[in-house]
């Protein structure tokens, strides 16, 4: 070291720290990045989901370009007060057991006539033509008056779902044609167990299942097979 440089006092000066207020904005234009990056990972993520709802209930494609006939506004599943269920053991079922899975339903009285024979079959035929997406749609059967099911039409019901209710609680969710009686049509209920489409009373079996290959398909990024254990658990009424 040089004399000149021992000369030179010793200052213990610090450079270039930032000022408080500038560490406070920086930290904030940190956090504000932080959000922003979070929120749009989560629009990212629920981007197929707003999309398929949107589709679906708020734009709605043409009724042209359907068979079956899109209800508008779509029509949700009433809770058991309004529409009391039972099974065929006389227990009473909360119809929120019936969410998280598409719908095809029949309405008919136990005694079955030649049209409910026809949707029975029509309805079981419908769902076994769509392969492997046929566990994302279940069979029902509402069954209105007093009259039981016959027991010869059990067997065809295996994995069907059998629920009695009252004719006018039913005729409060669904509606059928005007000219129809309620009997008359398959109903199309979506996994939010909002009832949005009704088959025509003669429909093509063809064009039914076109539609319901278009429906699965638009809700393929956001409906999966099967319901919530904790919700099916918690069906009877109590």
């Amino acid at each position: 070291m040089t004399d000149d440089a021992r000369a030179q006092p010793l200052t213990l000066a610090v450079h270039g720290l930032p000022s408080p207020e500038a560490a406070l904005q920086s930290a904030d234009r940190r956090t504000r990045l932080g959000r922003i990056k979070m929120l749009l990972v989560l629009l990212a993520c629920a981007a197929p989901v707003i999309a398929s709802y949107f589709t679906y209930h708020v734009i709605r494609p043409q009724a042209r370009t359907h068979h079956g006939q899109l209800i508008q506004p779509p029509r949700e599943l009433p809770g058991a007060a309004e529409l009391p269920l039972q099974d065929l053991q006389g227990r009473a079922v909360d119809p929120r057991t019936l969410k998280d899975q598409w719908l095809l339903v029949v309405v008919a009285d136990g005694a079955c006539d030649a049209v409910c024979e026809r949707l029975l079959y029509a309805q079981r035929q419908l769902r076994e033509s769509l392969g492997r997406e046929k566990d994302r749609l279940d069979r029902v059967w509402l069954v209105t008056g007093e009259t039981p099911p016959r027991a010869n039409l059990l067997p065809a019901l295996a994995g069907a779902q059998v629920l009695s209710t009252p004719r006018a609680a039913l005729g409060r969710w669904l509606r059928p044609d005007e000219g129809q009686p309620l009997s008359a049509h398959l109903y199309l209920v979506d996994p939010m167990g909002m009832w949005m489409m009704r088959l025509p009373a003669n429909f093509e079996p063809a064009k039914a299942k076109r539609d319901l290959d278009r429906l699965l398909r638009a809700s393929s990024s956001w409906d999966r097979a099967g319901r919530d254990p904790a919700i099916v658990g918690d069906g009877a009424a109590r």
